[in-house]
Formats: C-alpha cells, structure tokens, sequence
C-alpha cells in the first residue's frame, strides 16, 4: 500500500485557506500514486480553534467547506482521511471525513476526548461512540484521532482485534521538550501490541503559545521506523508499505466503510529520506523559531522590534527573531540608562550588527531625570530605590511601544520563565510587547540556546562577552541578579521541581536543594501570580509552561503545608 501523510501548517479560523492546502497536498499525493492520504487532527478549521467552536457560525462553514472539498477537490482514486468538526443531532464532534472520487465515503467521530495540560475538548465536543475500520485497497485500516491512540482504554483495542492491519492516527500533538520520544514510544506499543503497521500524522507549526512539531510517521508492525517527516515543517512524505488483504470481522461497535480501490499503475517514487535526529537545543531552537515566525506572519505582523540590552536573553531573542522573518524584518533599539555599562552597549549594538540587522540608539537618561524631578515634585521628595528601577525599566517599554505603534512593528519581549516564574520583571516596563519569545526557557538554558547559535553560526554572533558577563539589570551601581535571586543554577532547579514536578517544600529539601533558596523562591512564585498573568503570549517549551498549563487564582490564601 502506498501511504502519503500530509503533515500541514494550518491557520486556526481560515477555513478556505487551510481547504485549499488540503486540496493542493491531496493532488501532490494523488500524483504520486498514494492509496490514501492521512492529513492531521482538525486541519480544516485549524487546532485548537477554541471558542470558536461555540459560534455555529463557525461550525456550519467548517463543515460545509468539508462536504465541498470532499465532492470538488477529493477527485481521484486516492482516500483521504481528513480532520475536521461534523454535526448530528445538535452535538459538535471531532471527526475525521474519509473521502475519494469526488464524494464522502464516511465519517468518524473522535471517542476519547482530551482533557488536561492544553487540552479542553470536553468543552466543546461530544465523544463519539462507535469505532470504525475502512477498507482500503482490501486491507482494513482503523481511524484513530489523535488522543485514541494515546490512551489505554483507545478504541485502537477493539479494531484491532476486528482485523485491522494498520492504524491512520490523525494528530495535533503540541510540542514539549522530549515529546517525540514519548509520542514514538505509546505509538510502538500499539504496532508491536497488535503487529500493524501504524501511520501517524502530526499538525505543524504555531498557534497563540503552542507549537506543533510536525515528526509525522509509519511504524512496521515490530515497531521500527518506516519513514518519518521533518520536524517544524510543512511536509509530504509518500511510502510504500507491506500489509496484507483481510476480511474484517464483524464486531458491535465497528462501522466498516469500503474505499474502491484504485485502477491506475503506480509511479516509481523515491525510498524516503531519513530525517534527521534533533538535539534538545536544535529542538527547542527550532520549536522558538517556528512558534515565532507563525505568531507574526499568522496575525498580519511583518516586522518585529527588540530592546537590546546588551545581555543574554535580548540576544538570544534577537537571535531567534532574525531567523524567525529574517534580520532585514527586526530592528533593536538600544536604550543607555543612567547606570548602563559601556561594555553592555557596546555588545548590544555589536549584536545587533552581528545579526544583520537595523538598530537605533535611544538614551533614556534625560527624560528619567526630567520625569524624576516631576514625580518628586508631586510626591514630595524622590523616594529612589525599586521606584527608581522600575521607571528605568517602564520608560524602555515606553520607547519601544511608541516605535511599535510608529512602524507597526511588534515588540518582543524578551524576558526567561526564570524571571516571569519568581515576578524579577517590572510590569509595564520589560514585560511590555505583544510577544515574549523565551518566556518558556529557564535562564540556564538561555545560556546553552546562545552557545549553539554560535555553533550553528560557525562564529560568535552573540559575543562571548555578552555569554560569559555575570547577569545584571544595571538599574542601580554595581546592581547583580543573584542580589535578588539564588544562583540560577539552583533556582532553575527549584522552578522545575515547583511548577512542573509539583514537588513540595520538603521533598525538594529532602532532594538536595538549599531549604533557605527553596523556601525563599517559592514565596516568590506564589507571589507573583498577578504579574504572569499579565505576561505577553509566548512559546510553550516545557511540560507545564505559564499561561494554557498554569491556572492558578489571583486571589489566593493557600500556602504549603510545609511553608
């Protein structure tokens, strides 16, 4: 059997947009001879369109431009099993729509419904209730949905044992940090479980905080690799499979639909390509990159601006950026304070040089000293101290928003989790913008995601001076970040044990962790909840990133036990 999977890159809420790359990749693979086409989870309305999905407005046309593309652009022999949302009897469904010869073949709806970290599709959906098998080219293949194939009690079971020889597994997996390894893992168990061939394909690319890694792939039935998609890439990738031709049982609670078989000669088609094995830094490069890129170009941005301090994490955002929509789209503005070092402005414009890419040098110490003496003025005298740092931090952000609103460039904000997890950011001030790139990357790993640029670079576009310096706000004299934080390497450490492991006060302690940092950082992340909520949108990363994954209230009086 020949078997294309359609990893695409769709765009939530531009239903004949992602119909018309549906219709484009389906003719790529109908040419090259595919039985059928395998496109990802909800790829006609885009993933997670959210409460879109409670206007009906949204819902009709979805599932009218499905029944369109089925009867006009689905023409060929080839089947397509193509995500989309279905209506019946009043109740919404996550479903896939199998198509061919110019008409709808049949339809499933999606029975375990996801619903934890980023996912919330009992909101929105009705489970389905019936498994389903179509035959396609005489061997029996199940449809599973993406979370059917991921939990134990999947109806991958009952099809299985109905005498499926292979799974099409329709998926809009977000991206984490390991996450192929897991997904390649439950995946493997259901082919060698049941000894069928398994095809998985992923959505690609990004949406609001999430990013979509594409990865899509065919197992063999004892689990190998067959052939698999580039990751962070809209793809197509097209394979031969051995499975073999079998009578279906009939079983309650399996619909079985047929696909006509088809007549036409199949054309040679290349041994596909390995793809290569990512590094967890080229990973979460490459998931920064993506997840950047598609925010600006999805939401009409076409340039970006960045405050360059001269520091690790404007570098390193500045860096991610320029790849993102190229240097020729970023501009950094260079902003001087009373108390910035010569040495950090040097290597801020020397970055931005570096990148390629348009800087402007901004100084902010006169309007400080002019908006000092007003405040003063009305409140009696200058009080300096944090009211001091935080105007510094607050009259950049006003900078680089008059410039965004002059130029239509978005502000990237350039603040790390490490930061946003313990409030060590000035609301309305650096934590101004419309997009925070590494709002999701503990500083430790800021420090090695600026050494590979430099080695994927073959030079140091972020200069060693700028990698080695000791962190610094500079917002006072001699002003260092561990004057009010533990030594990142420990801090980051806590974080992830706090927020993504859930781990208390003792158990951190008890795993080697300063009592004195532990308990000190956790009363600062418990206290900070208002400022993370007020944070820009940024990339999802870890397991558990602020934002989708983290809700925690506002007003909240609960301590640890152990605190």
């Amino acid at each position: 059997m020949r078997i294309a999977l359609a990893q695409m890159n769709p765009t939530v809420g531009d239903i004949p947009g992602n119909a018309s790359i549906v219709a484009s990749m389906y003719a790529d693979a109908a040419s090259r001879g595919a039985d059928v086409v395998l496109f990802p989870e909800l790829c006609i309305t885009g993933y997670p369109p959210e409460d879109l999905l409670l206007r009906r407005e949204f819902v009709d046309l979805a599932v009218q431009t499905s029944l369109d593309l089925a009867r006009s652009g689905i023409t060929a022999e080839t089947t397509a099993v193509i995500g989309t949302v279905s209506v019946q009897g009043g109740d919404v469904y996550n479903s896939a729509i199998v198509c061919q010869n110019g008409g709808l073949v049949g339809s499933y709806h999606k029975i375990c419904l996801p619903n934890y970290g980023v996912f919330d599709e009992k909101r929105y959906f009705a489970p389905g209730t019936r498994a389903m098998l179509v035959n396609i080219a005489g061997s029996p293949a199940a449809i599973n949905i993406c979370e059917d194939s991921w939990s134990p009690d999947g109806p991958y079971h009952l099809q299985c044992d109905a005498g499926a020889v292979l799974v099409l597994n329709l998926s809009a997996s977000p991206y984490h940090r390991g996450k192929i390894g897991d997904r390649l893992k439950r995946m493997r168990t259901v082919a060698q479980r049941y000894s069928v061939c398994f095809c998985y394909s992923n959505l690609v690319g990004g949406q609001d905080e999430l990013v979509f890694d594409g990865g899509s792939f065919v197992l063999a039935p004892d689990g190998g690799t067959i052939a698999s998609a580039p990751r962070f890439e809209q793809a197509l990738v097209v394979v031969d499979v051995d499975v073999p031709a079998a009578n279906p049982a009939a079983c309650p609670g399996i619909s079985t639909v047929t696909a006509a078989p088809p007549g036409a000669p199949k054309p040679p088609i290349p041994a596909p390509a390995p793809t290569s094995v990512l590094s967890d830094e080229d990973e979460v490069l490459g998931a920064l990159v993506c997840g950047t890129r598609d925010y600006l170009w999805k939401n009409s941005f076409n340039s970006a601006v960045v405050g360059v301090s001269g520091g690790i994490d404007s570098a390193l955002t500045l860096a991610v950026a320029c790849r993102a929509i190229g240097p020729e789209n970023v501009t950094g503005l260079v902003m001087p304070g009373p108390f910035s070092s010569d040495e950090t402005q040097d290597d801020a414009e020397l970055v931005c040089r570096n990148m390629g890419c348009r800087f402007h040098k901004v100084p902010i110490s006169a309007p400080f000293e002019s908006l000092k003496n007003t405040l003063a003025a009305a409140m009696g005298g200058w009080p300096g101290g944090l009211t001091e740092e935080n105007l510094q931090s607050r009259l950049r952000g006003l900078f680089l928003m008059a410039f965004s609103n002059a130029t239509g460039a978005i502000v990237l904000v350039t603040g790390n989790k490490s930061e946003a997890a313990t409030g060590y950011c000035t609301m309305y001030g650096d934590t101004a913008g419309g997009f925070a790139v590494i709002k999701d990357i503990p500083k430790t790993l800021v420090w090695k995601l600026a050494r590979r640029v430099n080695e994927l670079d073959g030079r140091d576009v972020i200069p060693s001076s700028i990698v080695e310096r000791v962190p610094s706000a500079e917002l006072r004299p001699a002003q260092r970040d561990t004057d009010s934080l533990p030594d990142y390497g420990i801090l980051d450490r806590i974080l992830a044990a706090y927020i993504e492991d859930g781990m208390g006060i003792r158990e951190m302690v008890a795993a080697g962790m300063p009592e004195k940092d532990v308990r000190r950082t956790v009363n600062m992340i418990d206290g900070s909840e208002f400022k993370r909520r007020q944070y820009p949108p940024g990339v999802k990363i870890t397991p558990r990133a602020f934002g989708r994954d983290w809700r925690l209230p506002l007003t909240n009086r609960f301590k640890a036990a152990d605190g």
